[in-house]
């Protein structure tokens, strides 16, 4: 199965736990930041990688409770009517996972805990769009807690990510 992940991250140069992710990941990474520095994005590139994959990872740091601004910009522009939707189904069918890292803890994402919501909520804009272009959901992939995360953890979840990227 070809698997593609679509990385938006602002500073990945700097980026200890999603460079963890990707760095020797077994599947093709396109760093949109790093392909579209001035944000102009190539709208026939983009739908020419998702056309080719099967399964498509959207991974990104959640800021703010939500994706990066690049991330809001690409969906808009190449997600377009005709080709993704309103008569177009260049998606449909195909897997879609959302990898997300995030600085507090798990356990803070929920109804009781500190940020009064559960992960599965910020990503529900993303989650619906899926749906809406009709393509099939898998579980989200999530690491939390990344500003106390170990090396031997972060290792622990790079091994979890990559493993689930294999699994047809």
């Amino acid at each position: 199965m070809k698997t593609t992940i679509f990385l938006f991250h602002p500073d990945f140069a700097h980026s200890r736990i999603n460079a963890a992710l990707v760095n020797q990941a077994p599947v093709e990474v396109r760093k949109l930041y790093q392909l579209y520095p001035t944000e102009t994005i190539d709208i026939t590139a983009e739908q020419a990688a998702l056309s080719a994959a099967e399964r498509i990872v959207w991974q990104f740091p959640l800021y703010w409770y939500s994706g990066p601004s690049l991330m809001k910009k690409w969906l808009d522009q190449v997600l377009t009517a005709g080709w993704a939707y309103d008569g177009g189904t260049a998606l449909q069918g195909k897997e879609l996972l959302l990898t997300t890292t995030m600085g507090g803890k798990l356990a803070d994402y929920q109804p009781t805990g500190a940020q009064g919501h559960t992960v599965a909520e910020f990503l529900l804009p993303l989650t619906v769009t899926g749906e809406y272009v009709g393509m099939k959901l898998l579980p989200p992939f999530t690491v939390d807690n990344t500003v106390d995360i170990t090396d031997s953890q972060l290792a622990a979840a790079a091994q979890r990510y990559h493993q689930l990227l294999l699994t047809p």
